[in-house]
């Protein structure tokens, strides 16, 4: 009877295998001027630093944003175009019943009125990194 014969598929290097398949590799792609590389210390990469202009767009950009966002959540309420006639909310009764609740609509204008303080807030007291 001829016996079975092994898969012809490479086999997967186990973990003490692995260290010594990288060395080989590692050693077999150096070149001569590549040794003289190694020896001479890396110099770490400094980070790049932002731009102030491009800090302050990216300030005025978020701060534009949250005030366009906190007007319309605040007022998105109390415009019934906007609130009342919404297809999203059409869906359910019982969600048309809840947000015509005079308290959810308080909520939901205190959410906008947050975002808008949050907005004034960043104008007048800039964080500590965007200033030079």
């Amino acid at each position: 009877m001829p016996e079975p014969q092994e898969p012809k598929c490479p086999a997967i290097p186990t973990a003490q295998q692995q260290p010594s398949l990288i060395q080989t590799t590692s050693m077999q792609t150096r070149s001569p001027h590549s040794s003289m590389q190694s020896s001479t210390p890396s110099v770490p990469e400094t980070p790049q630093r932002i731009p102030y202009w491009l800090q302050q767009a990216e300030r005025f950009l978020r701060v534009i944003v949250r005030i366009y966002l906190g007007l319309l959540v605040c007022f998105a309420p109390w415009y019934p175009p906007a609130w009342d006639a919404n297809p999203l909310f059409a869906q359910s009764p019982s969600l048309i019943h809840f947000i015509s609740i005079g308290a959810v609509r308080g909520i939901v204008s205190g959410l906008g009125l947050l975002n808008l303080w949050i907005a004034l807030h960043e104008v007048i007291h800039p964080p500590p990194d965007s200033s030079r």
